[in-house]
């Protein structure tokens, strides 16, 4: 597993698809390239102060670590964007809470209903009722 370290490759990733946790938001995104697994690690400054930031951001590489590579997918690179419930929450649960992310990940997205903000007409409703 290597590390992501560009600001292209983080941007790159945003726009992939994303799960979200207590303690962090796990964000993936799939390259056309045959290289490793790449992991990258970010937490804002609204999550405290350094000290607090660094030791979200060692939380997260070690729950990282600890997670078999057999729930990620190959040629593809993933972020895990820090919030301040990981400073507190039990490592273990992080740890499932990975796991339960990268599932949630490999998933197909469901499609939507209803009307789209611009009034274009999509699938009906299943169950018959219409949404705001």
């Amino acid at each position: 597993m290597d590390r992501l370290r560009q600001r292209a490759d983080f941007l790159a990733v945003a726009n992939g698809a994303r799960a979200n946790t207590a303690a962090f938001v796990l964000q993936g995104r799939r390259r056309d390239d045959q290289g490793p697994i790449r992991v990258g690690y970010t937490v804002t400054k609204k999550n405290g102060t350094a000290t607090e930031r660094n030791r979200i951001r060692r939380r997260l590489r070690e729950v990282m670590r600890r997670v078999d590579a057999v729930f990620m997918r190959p040629h593809h690179d993933y972020v895990l964007v820090g919030r301040r419930d990981a400073l507190t929450r039990d490592f273990a649960t992080m740890i499932d809470d990975l796991r339960s992310a990268l599932r949630r990940l490999d998933r197909p997205a469901a499609p939507k209903t209803g009307n789209d903000k611009a009034g274009n007409k999509r699938a009906p409703n299943p169950n018959g009722m219409t949404r705001p």
